[in-house]
């Protein structure tokens, strides 16, 4: 039987891994969101757990987020790409950023 190539496996496109203080959590919220409150605290908890470095952005202060993101806020970025948006799964976010 043939073997996949790594270019089709998931996560085959990384060739490295990053320290955990290397990485960068991004969580992009607005005021009074029940759901980005609750992201909050997925996010601190994972990261403290972790030592992974994370900011919050706020949709209503960011013109370019707030086109880009306000139907899907919650919106949780790894090192800048779209991890999840709405609810955080804790297990999922912790599998991408462990070392």
């Amino acid at each position: 039987m043939t073997r996949m190539s790594s270019m089709f496996r998931r996560g085959g496109r990384r060739t490295t891994q990053k320290a955990p203080s290397e990485r960068l959590v991004t969580l992009i919220r607005k005021p009074g969101c029940h759901l980005c409150d609750d992201a909050q605290e997925v996010v601190e908890k994972v990261c403290g757990d972790l030592g992974v470095p994370w900011e919050h952005k706020d949709i209503t202060e960011d013109e370019e987020l707030h086109c880009a993101y306000w139907e899907q806020i919650p919106v949780v970025l790894v090192d800048g790409a779209q991890h999840t948006f709405w609810r955080v799964d804790e297990a999922r976010l912790r599998k991408a950023l462990a070392p």
